[in-house]
């Protein structure tokens, strides 16, 4: 059967009860509850510009800028509808030797995998490959294009009575998207976390040689083991036209979030993650405290219609977003560390107070647990979308077209065997700079997730759990973070001494490097991607620098260590002139940090 997407709306009581209980939190919670806040729903602006009709363009991401602060460019940029158009496009490139990027309608990856090689590379978005194709409720299976969203593929997928199990939690992703980052939920059951592990079939457009018009739809299925390296290939293979995904009868869930001490996280984080199916935890490191996500399926008959609006997730007004990364500014560049934790401390609070934006009934929030069906709790997104009748400029708080959130993701999975140890160092430098987390706190902590060893070639090689860390960024690129030295610490701990794989969407460049020594099936993916695009059309200098078949990675110039573009080894690495220098660590002496004088 034929569906479609349907605009989330909310209603007007919800609205009025938002006034105090659907306030965004992060990062300067106290100061949301003095002022005045709407609900309404924003659309992001495209990361594409272009100059003259598709031609002569730019791209960047949400985030209006790239680690080492670049906008890329491209000749034009194509906006295929259907898989003739791909086609077409890529027969094109091909003809010509044209470096191709795909880029997705909101490019919410922080890396540059969007970034074509040069200024005369071509754009491939899918913005209007957003169908979806198929819902077939006999096989349990849903036929999408790559641009069609999470949300959308969870709402038409309920409407046929089936559910697709393991997602994000952010519903502004593309399947496309997804795929090419490898993007998860949380959990060790099943197959896992991962999105990409209920792929049955895909097809995707790769250049082809001449008596083969230059182009050519492969369909893989899971027989086929090049599927497992398309259903991960960081767009690297071509164009993903369509996905076909495995679901499951749609199904309730039951949710309690327990606030503990975090003495015996260590000990506690395995054994949780195998007995919840959808548990993860987020930890407060200088409040010691870890709140585990009680998260199970219960019986379908179970009474309850309980909705997640994640808070961080909701519309804000564009001046709060101002003032409140004004006066974020202003605690950072101060050094005001008991002023940055009093604000985290408040902003936790009222996260905690609200249940993270879960309600009972779609509503208000009564008390645990929440049940509801999986497709109203699994994600959300609210700020997406658009509402005509607004008169309130609000967006998603990390909307760049004003001064809004701004800020680096440093994300690593670590194996099961080895997490207890990584915690353990972590609580070592806690004790050591307890102060130094207040600044990850106010963005809602350290979020653990549970990954699942991955059959595809560039996905997690073993069980694990993922670190999700957010913190302030200066919108100058050589001033120095409040304590820079202690996060870099952290960084450096999980990617080098315990081997942590980088989120493929998420990171600065110091997580990718020597990242394909740790992939065992490396060589398998390579073979494929040689095969598929032998003359290399869909890669870039960069993406060549990350697979280390190009030196480049590690960029070395003053300040580079501030903005992870490299490790330092120098003191002009960091920010000698205001007091930041190289330094080895605190406890993984192997590291080197910019550490302030002070220190």
């Amino acid at each position: 059967m034929k569906s479609s997407e349907k605009d989330n709306k909310n209603s007007l009581s919800q609205r009025q009860f938002c006034s105090i209980m659907c306030l965004k939190p992060i990062p300067f919670t106290f100061l949301l509850l003095f002022l005045g806040f709407y609900v309404a729903l924003s659309t992001p602006e495209d990361p594409i510009n272009c100059f003259s009709h598709n031609t002569n363009c730019t791209i960047t991401n949400s985030y209006a800028t790239f680690p080492d602060r670049t906008i890329c460019e491209a000749q034009q940029v194509f906006y295929p509808t259907q898989e003739q158009d791909i086609l077409r496009v890529v027969a094109s490139a091909t003809r010509n030797g044209k470096k191709m990027k795909v880029a997705t309608r909101f490019s919410h990856s922080i890396p540059k995998w969007v970034c074509p090689e040069g200024h005369n590379g071509w754009l491939i978005s899918t913005k209007y490959l957003n169908r979806v194709m198929e819902i077939d409720a006999e096989k349990m299976t849903a036929r999408v294009q790559s641009g069609v969203t999470l949300k959308q593929v969870v709402e038409e997928a309920a409407k046929a009575g089936l559910a697709l199990p393991y997602t994000p939690y952010w519903w502004g992703l593309t399947m496309g998207g997804i795929l090419g980052t490898g993007a998860h939920g949380s959990s060790l059951w099943g197959k896992g976390s991962a999105v990409h592990e209920q792929v049955v079939e895909l097809r995707i457009v790769t250049p082809a040689p001449p008596e083969h018009g230059y182009a050519k739809v492969h369909i893989l299925t899971e027989e086929d083991q090049r599927l497992n390296a398309a259903k991960v290939s960081l767009g690297l293979l071509g164009v993903i036209s369509q996905i076909t995904l495995k679901l499951e009868p749609l199904f309730k869930r039951s949710i309690t979030y327990v606030t503990e001490n975090d003495s015996n996280l260590e000990d506690q984080v395995v054994a949780f993650g195998q007995e919840h199916e959808f548990a993860d935890i987020i930890w407060y490191p200088n409040q010691h405290k870890a709140v585990y996500r009680v998260d199970d399926r219960v019986p379908i008959h179970t009474s309850g219609n309980g909705v997640y609006d994640f808070v961080p997730f909701r519309s804000t007004p564009a001046t709060q977003l101002q003032l409140l990364r004004t006066t974020e500014e202003v605690v950072d560049f101060t050094g005001d560390a008991e002023g940055k934790c009093l604000l985290a401390k408040t902003a936790t609070n009222v996260l905690m107070t609200t249940a993270y934006g879960l309600t009972n009934n779609g509503l208000i929030f009564s008390g645990f647990p929440v049940v509801g069906f999986h497709n109203h709790i699994q994600a959300s997104g609210s700020c997406l979308g658009s509402d005509p009748n607004t008169k309130i400029a609000t967006l998603c708080p990390w909307d760049s077209r004003i001064k809004g959130e701004f800020f680096h993701q440093t994300a690593f999975s670590i194996g099961l065997s080895v997490v207890k140890n990584f915690i353990e160092d972590v609580k070592k430098l806690v004790e050591l700079e307890p102060k130094a987390f207040c600044g990850i706190e106010m963005y809602n902590g350290i979020l653990m997730r549970y990954v699942k060893g991955s059959s595809a070639y560039l996905g997690k090689q073993e069980d694990g759990v993922d670190f999700d860390i957010t913190y302030y960024r200066s919108k100058d690129p050589i001033t120095p973070r409040l304590y820079e030295d202690i996060i870099e610490e952290v960084e450096q701990i999980g990617i080098f001494k315990y081997g942590g794989l980088p989120h493929w969407g998420k990171n600065r460049n110091v997580a990718f490097e020597g990242v394909m020594n740790k992939y065992k099936n490396a060589d398998k993916f390579l073979k494929v991607k040689d095969e598929y695009d032998p003359e290399r059309l869909f890669s870039s200098e960069w993406t060549d620098q990350v697979f280390g078949l190009k030196e480049g990675l590690m960029i070395s110039k003053d300040g580079c260590a501030l903005e992870g573009l490299c490790i330092c080894s120098h003191d002009n690495h960091c920010a000698p002139t205001k007091g930041y220098f190289c330094r080895p660590g605190k406890v993984y002496k192997e590291a080197n940090i910019c550490a302030g004088s002070g220190s």
